[in-house]
């Protein structure tokens, strides 16, 4: 599918939160929602990098309207604050885009005991999609279908997660390589997303609370190969830095912006589908993403949002 940002409706009186929104592609898709109006919550671990980001942007936006949170991946707690304090702030919430993440890091533990890259990019995401849930669902209840969404920046990166998909048994891999580690973090985005389409999606059975009248459309989002930063501290396979090394000699790779632009198009485009929710998207706008196996095991998604769900609630960052 054909997608420019460009084509965007009038976001004005629509909020959006975008998490890792000071560099590469979270930066630029706050930055396309700006443009056009929406008023974009940017999510960072440092207020001072959140706040020349924002600067940066209403350089090019002046009339952008954009707002700070917050939060460090690596500790839960602070992801449970920012999302208490955008709630205590807002009424409304049209679209949330999980895009903060790393890539092939060595091995680290985090002060809440879990494997660096396993809790940054997927159980932080976790934890503060479901403290919005709730209004995600309000925002829904006012609006035709398809108006309410969640992105997760996933990756072509989750063919590398270990054998099974997920291993239950240690998630930490220690023993593992770190970008099978990043795998396994990837598929979680994945599968989270085809989980809340399950139950929140267009084809939800309406059995829970919200009944059929509010839908949470979802997207798992493969960028393509985008010269940002997440690589900068990457353990990488020799044979993949030997296969990235040209494309980024000759200019190959996506520019931010453009690495934004299938993120933008799943969390406001009107041209997505319903049939489309809970898909699986690669550059541009395209839902036919090649998935592995284990990213269309609906058992698997199923096992899995039980277990994240056991562990948050036995650490205290849910209910």
């Amino acid at each position: 599918m054909t997608f420019h940002p460009d084509s965007l409706p009038d976001l004005t009186g629509r909020v959006f939160i975008v998490t890792g929104a000071t560099s590469g592609i979270g930066y630029h898709t706050a930055a396309r929602l700006a443009e056009h109006g929406a008023h974009v919550y940017m999510c960072a671990r440092s207020s001072a990098k959140a706040s020349a980001a924002s600067d940066r942007i209403k350089l090019t936006y002046p009339h952008a309207r954009l707002s700070l949170l917050e939060m460090d991946h690596t500790s839960l707690s602070t992801v449970v604050a920012a999302a208490k304090h955008f709630l205590s702030q807002e009424t409304t919430l049209h679209g949330l885009i999980n895009n903060a993440g790393i890539m092939a890091t060595p091995f680290e533990t985090t002060q809440d005991g879990y494997e660096i890259q396993w809790q940054t990019n997927y159980l932080a995401h976790w934890v503060f999609t479901r403290h919005l849930i709730p209004l995600l669902l309000q925002t829904a209840q006012t609006l035709p279908p398809g108006n309410v969404r969640v992105v997760d920046l996933s990756s072509s990166g989750h063919h590398s997660a270990p054998k099974g998909g997920i291993n239950f048994a240690d998630t930490s891999l220690k023993d593992a390589s770190p970008i099978a580690r990043y795998g396994q973090s990837k598929l979680a985005n994945i599968l989270h997303v085809k989980t809340l389409n399950t139950l929140y999606g267009p084809d939800a059975d309406g059995s829970g609370a919200r009944g059929r009248d509010a839908q949470i459309w979802t997207a798992a989002v493969h960028p393509g190969l985008v010269d940002t930063n997440i690589a900068e501290h990457a353990s990488l396979p020799i044979l993949l830095k030997l296969v990235i090394a040209p494309y980024k000699a000759i200019g190959g790779m996506l520019d931010g912006d453009k690495g934004s632009w299938t993120s933008v198009f799943c969390a406001a485009s009107p041209l997505l589908k319903q049939e489309h929710s809970g898909a699986y998207f690669q550059r541009v706008a395209d839902p036919k993403g090649w998935q592995s196996a284990m990213a269309k095991n609906a058992e698997l998604a199923a096992r899995l949002e039980d277990w994240t769900a056991r562990e948050m609630k036995k650490g205290g960052w849910i209910d």
